[in-house]
């Protein structure tokens, strides 16, 4: 567990700093909304991570509680003057090519 506990947090490290390098580069709106759904991302990515651990202690199923999480960021945004709906989305998914980073860093 303790290698699984390391790459969790290198992930969120990584998300976090690719959310951090695009916030530079776009104006104020977009990179509200890239941050509100970067967050969002990372609890999505915690949640189902949490959700994932417990695989092994007797449940057989991942959670869906973790996919509330989208469907509220595109509410928000939707909703929200303050925030823009594909950025918001685009931040969310930001997750995934820390992914991909983490798999060739291991690989």
């Amino acid at each position: 567990m303790g290698e699984y506990a390391k790459l969790q947090r290198r992930l969120m490290l990584a998300t976090l700093a690719l959310s951090l390098i695009a916030l530079v580069r776009f104006d104020v709106l977009v990179a509200r909304s890239l941050l509100v759904g970067s967050c969002a991302g990372l609890l999505y990515l915690r949640l189902l991570a949490r959700s994932v651990a417990r695989l092994g202690g007797g449940s057989r199923q991942v959670g869906r509680f973790q996919l509330i999480v989208p469907m509220l960021l595109v509410v928000a945004a939707a909703k929200l003057p303050q925030l823009e709906l594909l950025p918001a989305f685009l931040g969310f998914l930001l997750y995934k090519p820390a992914l991909i980073l983490q798999t060739v860093i291991d690989g």
